[in-house]
């Protein structure tokens, strides 16, 4: 142990990691730039950081703040010792709603602050895209601002006192009259006053360089103020008082649509005199093509929002608005879940940024000018130019209203001559936004990207006094050094100079990233979305964070580990690297990045790959075996008619401790074996009935095996639905027969025959068992030949398994055209009946639903048609987001039970306990079902036997299909609030 960090340990109360994960998780922000620290620590109170402080002014080793790590330009980075405010500087401290002021910790998250000010009509006027998981210590350190600013202006706006602790170690508490200012402040700046007056140019988003105007006499002498954008660099922030502001009781959203973007910009500044609550601008290249229908018509758009006492006012000011415009199209919306969902199109462009649209990778670095919005057109207009000049790309979107415009750039950062490039861009950006009385920061802070051009928005002596400012405020240059003032270069610190030039050798196709490896790991570009803990809605990303709360478990912090594997500088063992196997270890594959993340991070696919290289050559955990080879033990078991036998002695107590053998948590049930497989029950039942579309229904492995009664009642439904079913062959078919409207006639009965079974290698893929998944999933191809020769869709009823064939089989298998034909070939439950059937009604049910979406069905398959099948049905309400927990082997290995329950614990299960008696529990996971039984006690229901249910009480005489065969599945569950 080091001496520094030995002194660190000895007088922190917080936790102190100078270990390999801890550094790693730090490296980066979601800039381009990556500084390695030499430790990191997460300090319990003001005292923790005092602490800090003196112990690194005696090594003389810098201090660097950090929230959220959001920050776009380097700034919350740094080579010294790293304080990270989220752990424990969290909170919100006080509320004052008669005097609209709060006191908060640096590390309080945006939205908790709202979520407390919101029941006395109050709110934080800024609100940055990221509010999900930025910090107020964050967003006063670079004087954020967000969509609301041309109402209630930036962070600074918003700021009444500072508690500080200095470098030196002074405490210092900030406000207006020179309250709190450092010894030879008021010297300082009463020796410039002329300067202070000319030098900085007026417009609403000034926020490069320090903001020394506002300790003029006629500003208030306001230091709190002046702190405000100040990066860290002056002092260490230990607490706020914020004022809050009252929104309007109704809002309104017109979305004006624009031929393109400099339109938009033109048409921005003549709509501020009706005094919106924002305006907003974006184009088209940044909205995804399924929610480009939720927009008016035309090629960019102006998001404005205006307020009132009652929705008839809003919607007046609005309408009023959409007359004086000069648009294509516009649409008022008043319904707050309209309008919710038009502004995350808008918030998630920091994100979908970051892509071009052929999936070129685009980077910050000219993140947010802002220049006086009469100038944006011009300015804009002059932006394309530069960009047309240099080769790049970038397509602009932000604060239209006040002139701000965030963009990201195709810049080529991994070669000399694209770095080479990138400086001079920036230079030469620079002129232009200085030339329109622009600023080079507009929201996000100067950092390393732009601190080094400050001298061509200042003048040298205005350079130099921000010098000698922080001189005043940090003799001794330990806040975080090199930003602002004296900066390093801005071409220096790429956080992507580290990574290999060639590709590596993996296993998976990555289609998305060029087949790279690194490529694909260059995605996370830190925006943090995955550190979002607010468990409402349908998202499912991620839900091991929002369990613990630590980095290392979101899906920045993991992808953050696998850039430094593949750097090799911290990560020094690559893929045998046991700090990034530990990372993962709390992954539950559940792919809700895959779709959560605006930039498709595929953190799922990133772990089987690396378990995959991880384990190879050596012995595996023994839940990679009981698990993961899950098929294959269980066909043993059908061979062998011995499920009665199994289920029984996996009752016996002493027995049944010997899942731990195999890997399994000690708190966990071995779910039981039906003793009749599904296929047993197809063979004795007979060929399907019928002459409408044939369909091939899936026998999947816990269809198969664990919940027959699902396969059996998604063929009685199916079959109500006029369609013909069939199961896959089970032995290779060479030479396919000719059959009338189709490629190939299929015998449904003779199709059973043979010892071979289809599988979709999903429990081999989610151990890393790669090889293993290969040869199961080319022997799969082999068996469905006959079937890829026919227009026959293919019916996948477990969404994790639908999934595993959708994506999982194309990637895994990119070198066989046969493994796209099938995943395209591969539909849900729902979507069959919609496609193939679209005149059958299904029967009424007329109950109210609960339960939870799929975490694969949402990431991968999506729910619309699940959606109107259950309307269809009268299954009234919304699922669940988040996931159950059990996420297939997740819950069942031992160590992980306490994280799978809190995740069940986090949306499942109180929706399901909120829900009354008439209400049928959803669940069409396996896992979700069995999540819901041994945590819950609560029976769950695939869609499928709900339907079937119904039809066989529609029917006269009927015995009640589901429940009978419910007897074959392994749920053991109260049934409750069943299917009927």
């Amino acid at each position: 142990m080091s001496e520094l960090e030995a002194e660190l340990r000895r007088v922190v109360r917080g936790e102190v990691g100078f270990d390999v994960t801890s550094r790693a998780l730090t490296t980066m922000d979601a800039s381009n730039y990556r500084r390695v620290p030499l430790g990191v620590v997460a300090p319990h109170d003001a005292d923790d950081v005092a602490a800090v402080l003196e112990v690194c002014r005696d090594h003389m080793v810098p201090v660097v703040a950090r929230g959220g790590g959001t920050s776009i330009a380097g700034q919350a980075t740094g080579t010294g010792v790293v304080l990270d405010f989220t752990r424990h500087m969290n909170r919100l401290v006080s509320l004052d709603p008669e005097a609209r002021t709060a006191v908060v910790q640096p590390g309080l998250v945006l939205d908790r602050l709202q979520e407390a000010a919101a029941p006395h009509g109050l709110r934080f006027g800024p609100d940055p895209s990221t509010h999900s998981r930025c910090t107020l210590g964050g967003m006063i350190g670079n004087n954020s601002c967000g969509s609301h600013s041309v109402a209630w202006g930036t962070t600074a706006d918003s700021v009444r006192e500072l508690d500080v602790v200095t470098a030196r170690g002074r405490r210092l508490r900030l406000g207006q009259g020179w309250a709190g200012a450092p010894d030879g402040l008021r010297g300082l700046v009463e020796g410039e006053l002329s300067r202070l007056r000319t030098a900085f140019p007026e417009l609403p988003r000034r926020i490069s360089g320090y903001a020394l105007d506002a300790l003029l006499p006629e500003k208030g002498a306001d230091v709190a103020r002046s702190f405000c954008g100040s990066e860290g660099t002056l002092g260490i922030l230990t607490e706020a008082v914020v004022r809050l502001v009252e929104p309007p009781r109704a809002r309104a959203l017109a979305v004006l649509a624009y031929a393109d973007e400099s339109a938009a910009a033109q048409a921005a500044a003549g709509l501020l005199p009706y005094a919106p609550l924002t305006v907003e601008g974006m184009a088209q290249d940044l909205v995804p093509p399924a929610a480009s229908a939720a927009l008016p018509r035309g090629g960019a758009w102006l998001f404005v929002e205006t307020g009132g006492e009652t929705d008839g006012e809003a919607r007046a000011r609005a309408e009023a608005i959409v007359r004086a415009a000069d648009v294509l199209d516009a649409q008022v919306v008043t319904d707050p879940a309209g309008q919710r969902a038009l502004w995350r199109i808008r918030e998630d462009a920091s994100g979908t940024a970051t892509r071009m649209p052929d999936g070129t990778e685009a980077w910050p670095g000219w993140e947010d000018c802002a220049v006086p919005p009469e100038r944006l057109g011009a300015y804009l207009r002059d932006f394309r130019a530069l960009l047309s000049a240099h080769g790049l790309r970038g397509t602009p979107y932000g604060h239209f209203g006040d002139g701000c415009i965030h963009v990201r750039i195709d810049f080529d950062l991994l070669t000399e001559a694209g770095v080479g490039r990138f400086r001079r861009f920036s230079e030469e950006l620079a002129e232009v936004v200085v030339a329109h009385g622009g600023s080079l920061s507009g929201e996000h802070g100067d950092g390393q990207a732009r601190a080094e051009l400050l001298p061509k928005m200042y003048d040298a002596e205005t350079v130099a006094l921000f010098e000698r400012a922080k001189g005043v405020w940090d003799p001794d240059d330990l806040l975080n050094p090199g930003m602002l003032v004296r900066p390093a270069p801005l071409d220096s610190n790429l956080r992507f100079s580290v990574l290999p030039r060639e590709p590596v050798d993996v296993a998976f196709g990555y289609p998305a990233d060029g087949g790279d490896f690194s490529a694909a790991v260059r995605r996370c570009v830190g925006v943090a979305k995955c550190r979002t803990t607010s468990g409402t809605g349908s998202a499912v990303m991620c839900p091991s964070f929002r369990v613990t709360g630590q980095e290392e478990h979101s899906t920045r912090g993991r992808a953050r580990m696998l850039h430094e594997m593949l750097a090799g500088e911290l990560v020094t063992d690559g893929w045998r690297s046991t700090e990034v196997r530990d990372a993962l270890d709390l992954c539950l594959a559940c792919k809700g990045c895959r779709s959560d993340c605006p930039v498709e991070v595929d953190m799922a696919t990133y772990k089987a790959e690396f378990l995959h290289h991880h384990y190879e050559g050596r012995r595996r955990p023994a839940a990679h075996h009981s698990m993961g080879r899950l098929p294959r033990w269980l066909r043993l078991v059908a061979r062998t008619r011995t499920a009665a036998l199994v289920n029984a002695l996996a009752a016996i107590r002493p027995l049944a401790a010997a899942k731990r053998l195999g890997g399994i948590a000690p708190e966990r049930e071995i779910p039981r074996l039906a003793t009749r497989t599904f296929s047993r029950w197809w063979e004795r039942r007979g060929a399907s009935a019928g002459d409408g579309a044939l369909v091939i229904l899936w026998p999947d492995t816990f269809t198969e095996h664990l919940s027959p009664s699902v396969g059996q009642a998604a063929v009685r439904v199916l079959e109500a639905a006029g369609l013909r079913v069939a199961l896959p062959p089970t032995v290779p078919l060479r030479r396919p027969r000719e059959g009338e409207g189709v490629t190939v006639a299929l015998d449904p009965a003779s199709l059973l025959r043979g010892r071979g079974r289809v599988c979709c290698g999903l429990t081999y893929v989610s151990t890393g068992q790669l090889d293993r998944a290969r040869a199961v999933l080319r022997r799969t191809l082999d068996l469905m030949e006959p079937v890829l020769e026919t227009t026959a869709p293919v019916v996948v009823l477990e969404p994790s398994c639908a999934a595993a064939l959708r994506c999982d089989l194309p990637e895994l298998l990119h070198d066989d055209p046969r493994a796209r034909r099938l995943a395209d070939r591969v539909l849900t439950f729902a979507e069959t009946l919609e496609r193939l059937a679209p005149d059958w009604t299904p029967p009424r049910v007329d109950r109210p639903a609960v339960g939870q979406t799929h975490c694969h069905q949402h990431a991968v398959l999506g729910d619309a048609a699940d959606r109107r099948l259950r309307e269809a049905a009268g299954l009234s309400g919304e699922l669940s987001g988040g996931c159950c927990g059990l996420a297939g082997n997740f819950g069942f290995e031992k160590g992980h039970f306490g994280v799978s329950v809190a995740c069940a614990e986090e949306q499942l299960l109180p929706a399901v306990r909120g829900a009354g008696e008439e209400a049928v529990v959803l669940a069409d996971g396996f896992s979700c079902r069995t999540q819901l039984a041994q945590v819950g006690d609560v029976r769950g229901w695939h869609l499928a036997e709900v339907l079937a249910r119904a039809l066989a009480e529609g029917a006269e005489g009927a015995e009640g299909a589901v429940g009978a065969e419910g007897a074959e599945s392994a749920d053991g569950a109260r049934d409750t609030n069943g299917a009927g």
